[in-house]
Formats: C-alpha cells, structure tokens, sequence
C-alpha cells in the first residue's frame, strides 16, 4: 500500500489557474466516487479550498500512476496536461504523511499557523467518510494528523499574534481608510472566512454590516452575534452603492459582482472610492473591476504582502511544530509498515493455535481413557515443545548449512536467544 498527495496551492499556482482546478462542494460526492473507480485506487480524500486542491489517495504500487491521476484530474476540468503538470506536487508515503500534518496544523497555509484549514480539512475527511471512500490507512492517517495539529497548538505559539486571510483583509481596509467605524461594509457569504471578517471588523468598532447571502437563514445567525443587516444575493446590485468596502467570499462557481454592477454603483456613489476584497476561489468579482477609477480590487494573491508582515512572532514556533510533524510522521511510518506484518502474525498465532488444540485434545482423551494426569502433563509438555520447535530448528539448521552468518544472527535475534 503506497500513500499518495497530489496538489496545487498558492505556492505553486496562480489564482488563475487555481480557481480552474478547484473542486465545489456540491461535487464532492461525484469527485469521489470517480476517484475511486481509478484502476487501484483504495481510499481517497480531496481537499479544496482558496488556496489549494490536494487528492490524499491509498493506492496499490503501480506503474505510471502519476500520469493515469493527472489524466483524470485534467478530464474532470477539461484541462490540458500541459496546463497543470509544473504546478502540480507529489508526496509518497513518508513525505505525504508529513505534508499532511503541516497542512492540518496550519504550516503550509498562505498564513502561518492560521487555524481555519484545520476545519477544511476535517470538513473533507468527513466527506469522504460520509461516501465511504476511505481506506484504513487514511483514516488513521487523518485522524492523527488532527492530534498532531492540537499538539502543535497547545505546545507552541503557533497561534500566538493571529493572522489570517480574514484578518489581511481588515488590515488592508484599516491602511485604505483612516477610521472603519463610519463606514458602510457588505460581507458577500456567511461561511468561516466571512465569519471571521465580521468578528475583526467589529472589533474595529464598524457599526454598519450587511451581510448577503444565498440563503438568509444562515447569515441571519451570523448577523445576530455581529449587529448586521442581512439581503440576498439578488439584492447586492441594488445595494451595491450603500457599500465602502465589500469583502466577498463565497463557493459561487461564477462570479457575483460585475463590473457593470460595479459601474452602476460608482456612478450612484459620485465616484467615491470602493474597496473590495474578493477572497474567493474561483473569483467572486470580475478581474475587470480592477480597472475602474475608484475601484480598489484585491484578490487573495493581493494580501500575501500584508501577511508577510504579520508572521515573524511565529518563526520560533514554526520550527518547533516542524520538530512535532518530525516526531509523529516518523511514528505514523513505524505503524503503517508494522502493519505489512499483520497478516503473517496472524497466520502464526492462527497455526500455533491449532497446535495447541489439537495437543490438548489428545491429552484429554488420553485422560478419559485411565492414563494418570501426570503422565498426560509430561507427555503434553514433550511434544508440544518439540513441535513448536520444529520449524525454527530446521532454520536454523539449513542457516547454518547454507554458511548464511548473518540469517543465522537473524534467527539468533528472533528466537532471544543472546
């Protein structure tokens, strides 16, 4: 059984072309029920965010399964090879397991250390444990990537000073604008970014929020905690105008915002400036946007300077959690190949085991046929040590035979006997 990671991310892909790899979460069920149908193919999981799609794959060893995985993945978008290959990575085994607990605790993120990719994760985990996709090699390997992330939350600082997506957007409106509190602010979507945009701009004393969203229900619960007004999707065009800053992250598969909506709402605005932040992956609001006077467009590559800004209290903690990721990839390696034993342990207790009952069988019938109990015992004893025996002397012997030093070490070692 071999491990498999296969990505893009921020690292290596431009928004452009991460946005065309992407995987919405209405497709989930049918991506993976499509990669399992993949020749050897035995468990699987995809991952799919803003800044990443990885397939975490258990796989039987075989040739050329990079190209028959790239082949799919470039089917499923209609994608040309060529397109993807330099932007795409690979991690086996070892390597997979280590770029899977950095990714779950937040090492391989856009923003150090920021804790909302570990709930990504666990949400395409559960997906696939939902679509029984998994094998239970990646099952355990999930499930100890999750402790590992909470090992590195609670024994570094890795946490410490938070930066976030989220956050990168706030800033970017606090360096545009000289005070946030007067400003009239539309959050596009209600999910976990978005929830954490609200909490930031409150913190920064916004006291005007509206919140649009497809469905109102979910917005509404958001709306409650942050004071926000709440509209559909359908009512941004008319709205639009009302906005200072617009702050849109949702898994809309074509973009919401226009630039003729955007066009509309300047002109109704005299032409004061807008600030708009599109977090989204695929985009939200149309590149084009970018090029209207008193339009200031940001997309999630735009924030990597703010960012940057914010990480170096988490140096030190980075190189401890890399010590943790270290410790426990290299335990999870141990398990995983303990586990190719498992089949031949249990063949041997199940052979020992049938020794051991047919040895007590005799005995007993010989005790119900007069033979004295002692007798049965020293006889029981006998053969059955003979018989357990049997296979490892004849090792032995053949080892020595052979002039095989190091089997008959091997052998040594085995049966304990220096």
């Amino acid at each position: 059984m071999t491990l498999l990671a296969l990505g893009i991310n921020h690292k290596t892909a431009p928004i452009s072309l991460r946005e065309r790899v992407a995987f919405s979460p209405e497709s989930l069920d049918q991506v993976l029920t499509s990669l399992l149908q993949q020749p050897l193919v035995q468990g699987g999981v995809v991952l799919s965010t803003c800044n990443r799609t990885e397939l975490y794959i258990s796989v039987e060893q075989q040739e050329h399964i990079h190209e028959h995985l790239v082949a799919w993945l470039c089917e499923y978008h209609h994608l040309r090879p060529e397109d993807v290959q330099k932007s795409l990575y690979w991690h086996h085994d070892n390597d997979a397991v280590s770029h899977l607990m950095r990714v779950a605790s937040g090492m391989d993120s856009l923003v150090l250390g920021e804790p909302q990719i570990l709930g990504q994760v666990k949400r395409a985990f559960a997906e696939s444990q939902r679509g029984q996709s998994l094998s239970g090699e990646l099952d355990r390997l999930f499930k100890t990537s999750f402790s590992v992330a909470k090992r590195v939350r609670t024994e570094t600082e890795i946490g410490a000073n938070a930066v976030s997506v989220a956050f990168a957007a706030c800033t970017l409106a606090r360096q545009i604008f000289e005070s946030l509190a007067d400003l009239n602010v539309l959050l596009v979507g209600a999910g976990a970014t978005i929830e954490l945009v609200a909490r930031h701009l409150r913190e920064h004393k916004v006291r005007h929020m509206i919140i649009a969203n497809r469905t109102r229900e979910r917005a509404q619960r958001l709306s409650g905690e942050v004071g926000a007004e709440v509209i559909t999707l359908l009512e941004i065009d008319q709205r639009l105008a009302d906005a200072d800053i617009i702050i849109s992250s949702t898994a809309s598969p074509l973009p919401i915002i226009g630039k003729v909506m955007v066009e509309r709402a300047l002109q109704a605005r005299r032409y004061q400036p807008m600030l708009l932040v599109d977090i989204a992956v695929p985009r939200d609001i149309e590149p084009e946007v970018g090029k209207l006077a008193s339009a200031y467009l940001y997309s999630v590559d735009d924030l990597h300077a703010i960012i940057h800004n914010n990480l170096a209290q988490r140096k030190a903690a980075a190189a401890q959690a890399e010590v943790i990721i270290q410790q426990e990839s290299t335990n999870f390696m141990a398990w995983l190949r303990s586990q190719g034993a498992v089949e031949t342990i249990r063949d041997y207790r199940s052979q020992a085991e049938q020794i051991r009952a047919g040895m007590e069988a005799k005995a007993l019938a010989a005790i119900a046929q007069g033979a004295t109990v002692e007798q049965v015992i020293h006889e029981l004893a006998h053969r059955l040590t003979n018989r357990l025996i049997h296979a490892p002397t004849k090792s032995l012997q053949q080892a020595a035979s052979d002039g095989d030093v190091e089997r008959l070490q091997l052998l040594r070692n085995i049966l304990r006997l220096d």
